[in-house]
């Protein structure tokens, strides 16, 4: 029993020598091994352990790294959270580097010498730890995160991401659709930046004529064209400093698509109609609905500049993807247009709440908005109800209320998938699934499902 209290340390190490010898040297944890890719993942789902070391040479290829490669992927799939520190040999710096490239939390070269490993993994736990507690406050707190609402993982997930990409200067593409936020995401990335203190200058491509764009964007010399009658700043000059966010970039024409990665790669502007190279010092960040890969295979889009705006791409999920924050991002609305227009509407009805889960938003947060402004203008109730929302029965889903139902359907999904990764062997979907062979056999009794 007293083993349970200490901390879970995943070794995937094929090795049996080696396995006995780490068991050892790290009584302090519960140590958990895995020799292989498959038993490795067992051990993942069953333990979700916070530290994990990962011997890159496994079977059935121990010679090379690509199966660990593989495996260090698959791990961070499962469970992003954990810190994989993996170990290589000597003449593998290269790969190693390339396992942190990839998520790896730190690499250590062979020989193993247990109390330098120690260290790194002391290192990682403490780091892991940190993290959990950092994340349970961050979803008490949910309103903290510069406007963003939120307490489902996928875009607790964005908002992580965002943590870690501020204080660079690399430039961030958000893809999403319209109307999920893609604004208040860029605004939450520069106000955690460095650059906080200057301009965050937005600029939407799609709503500018194109013979208008670049003299917004890059300014213009007086007399460069008819009515042109003072210097101006461009929206790139006046970002300097700051951050230039460039919403729907999918939209910017061809032509001048071209003066833009020159911007991006010489940092210097010249005005429609100048001759002087001005220096300028931006990051940028850029957002579309669009699939900017298919605009690039398509002849629209630049594929270098594409390079150039996307070295970070955040994908920002719809709001019907967004499991629990639509009722939570609905009362924030309600506050915000009770004060706006001086009404006193004090929630939601249960015919509304339940209308809101099961629609689809379309219109993702903008329509969500729109409609809660609509029902607090026009009720006439303390409460807003499924009709004041104007929501259409015919378009709401099906959504089981009864938590039974939810957990029985989720359960039965995952028996269904672990059976057929299994084909059809039940000792090893029991495995895959974390569970005895009995248990699995009476949960398939109870959902008829067969083999």
């Amino acid at each position: 029993m007293a083993q349970s209290n200490k901390p879970d340390l995943l070794i995937i190490e094929d090795d049996k020598g080696l396995q006995k010898q780490l068991k050892w040297s790290f009584d302090q944890y519960n140590v958990i091994l895995a020799e292989d890719r498959d038993s490795a993942l067992v051990e993942l789902r069953r333990f979700q352990p916070q530290v994990i070391t990962l011997d890159l040479g496994l079977p059935p290829d121990p010679a090379n790294a690509s199966v660990g490669l593989e495996l260090l992927e698959e791990i961070l799939s499962l469970s992003p959270t954990s810190k994989v520190i993996v170990v290589t040999g000597n003449d593998q710096r290269e790969i190693a580097m390339q396992a942190v490239n990839a998520g790896a939390y730190d690499y250590y070269q062979k020989p193993i010498q247990p109390e330098e490993l120690t260290l790194i993994i002391k290192r990682a736990f403490e780091l892991a730890k940190l993290e959990d507690e950092n994340r349970r406050h961050f979803q008490q707190q949910k309103e903290s995160f510069h406007g963003i609402i939120a307490t489902s993982p996928e875009m607790m997930g964005v908002c992580q991401k965002i943590e870690k990409v501020a204080p660079t200067d690399v430039s961030v593409l958000l893809l999403g659709d319209s109307g999920t936020g893609k604004e208040l995401l860029a605004r939450a990335i520069h106000d955690i930046s460095p650059r906080r203190s200057k301009n965050m200058v937005a600029i939407n491509c799609a709503a500018i004529p194109d013979n208008l764009l670049e003299s917004e964007l890059f300014g213009y010399e007086a007399g460069a064209f008819t009515g042109a009658n003072k210097t101006t700043m461009g929206k790139i000059e006046y970002a300097n400093g700051g951050t230039l966010f460039l919403d729907e970039i999918g939209d910017m024409p061809m032509a001048l698509q071209a003066k833009l990665l020159r911007f991006l790669q010489e940092r210097v502007v010249e005005r429609v109609g100048g001759r002087e190279s001005i220096p300028v010092d931006v990051r940028i960040i850029a957002a579309t609905h669009h699939t900017l890969e298919d605009l690039v295979n398509e002849g629209k889009f630049r594929e270098d500049l594409f390079y150039r705006l996307s070295e970070v791409v955040l994908n920002i999920p719809a709001l019907s993807k967004r499991n629990g924050d639509v009722v939570l991002i609905a009362r924030s609305l309600l506050e915000k247009f009770n004060r706006q227009y001086s009404r006193n509407i004090r929630g939601f009805s249960k015919d509304a709440v339940q209308a809101m889960e099961a629609y689809s938003w379309p219109g993702n947060v903008r329509e969500l908005e729109n409609k809660i402004k609509s029902a607090v203008v026009m009720s006439d109730s303390n409460q807003i109800t499924a009709k004041d929302l104007q929501i259409d029965e015919a378009q709401l889903r099906e959504m089981p209320l009864n938590l039974r139902q939810v957990r029985e359907a989720a359960e039965t999904r995952a028996i269904q998938r672990a059976i057929v990764l299994s084909d059809g062997n039940i000792s090893q979907a029991a495995k895959l699934l974390g569970l005895t062979r009995p248990t699995l056999y009476s949960l398939m009794d109870k959902y008829s499902i067969s083999s």
